[in-house]
C-alpha cells in the first residue's frame, strides 16, 4: 500500500515537471514575457558602486534611510520631550509613594521603640504598630505631595512664561517652593526654605548638565 502511494506521488512529480518543460517551449506563454532582451530587467542590483544595494522588492536605495536612531512622528507643533506639565503628574505621584514609603519605615521603626518601651504584645503591639505605620506614612506622602505640587506648578507656569524649559526654570521653581512652603514660619525659616530648594536644584541641574560641562572645559583646554 506505502509503495503504491509512493510510485503515484512520483509519477505525478514527474508529469509537473514535464509540464513545465512543455510551457517553456512553447512561443506564446508566460515564460517568454521576461526574457534577458528586455530592458527592464538589466538593472543592476548596485545603484552604484559607492552606494548601498538596492532592495530586490522597493526600487529606492537603503542607504538614504537613517538608521542609526528611531524616529517618531509628532503631532503637529508638539515638542520632541514631554514638557514640565507632563512631567508634573508622575513626579507629584512618585513623590507620595517615596514619602508613604519613608514613612512607613520610620513609623515602623517608632512603633517597635515604643511599644517595647510600654511592654505591649500581642494584638495590642500589633494595633499599635499598625497605627505607627499609618499616622507617620500618610503625614510623609501628604508633606512631600504637597512640596511636589509647589515645584510642578511653579515650573510649569515659568515654562510657559519664559517659552522654554531650562535649568533656570528648575532652579527658580525649587527655591520659590522652598519659599512658599515656609512662609508661614517666619521670614526667617522662609529665606532657610528657599536655600535649601535652591541648593538642591543647584545640584541637580550641575548634575545633568555634566557632559556639556566637561566639553566646554575641553573646548577651553584646546
Amino acid at each position: 500500500m506505502l509503495r503504491t502511494r509512493f510510485y503515484v506521488a512520483q509519477l505525478i512529480v514527474t508529469r509537473g515537471i514535464l509540464c513545465a518543460i512543455n510551457m517553456d517551449n512553447k512561443d506564446s506563454g508566460y515564460a517568454n514575457m521576461y526574457t534577458n532582451a528586455d530592458p527592464g530587467m538589466n538593472v543592476s542590483v548596485h545603484s552604484s558602486q559607492s552606494l548601498a544595494p538596492l532592495s530586490p522588492y522597493l526600487n529606492f536605495d537603503p542607504s538614504y534611510l537613517q538608521q542609526s536612531q528611531p524616529e517618531f512622528i509628532f503631532p503637529e507643533g508638539a515638542g520632541k520631550q514631554r514638557g514640565r506639565f507632563e512631567f508634573a503628574f508622575s513626579q507629584i505621584g512618585g513623590s507620595c509613594m517615596v514619602g508613604a514609603a519613608i514613612g512607613g519605615v520610620g513609623g515602623m521603626y517608632n512603633g517597635f521603640k515604643s511599644t517595647s518601651l510600654a511592654g505591649q504584645t500581642g494584638k495590642l503591639r500589633r494595633t499599635q504598630l499598625l497605627n505607627y505605620v499609618m499616622k507617620q506614612g500618610a503625614a510623609s506622602a501628604n508633606t512631600l505631595g504637597v512640596i511636589a505640587v509647589m515645584y510642578s506648578g511653579f515650573g510649569v507656569l515659568l515654562s510657559w512664561a519664559r517659552g522654554t524649559d531650562d535649568e533656570a526654570n528648575t532652579i527658580a521653581a525649587a527655591t520659590a517652593t522652598g519659599l512658599l512652603y515656609k512662609s508661614s514660619a517666619g521670614l526667617r525659616k522662609c529665606a532657610v526654605g528657599g536655600g535649601i530648594g535652591f541648593s538642591i536644584a543647584a545640584l541637580y541641574s550641575l548634575w545633568m548638565a555634566r557632559d556639556r560641562i566637561q566639553q566646554f572645559r575641553q573646548m577651553n583646554l584646546a
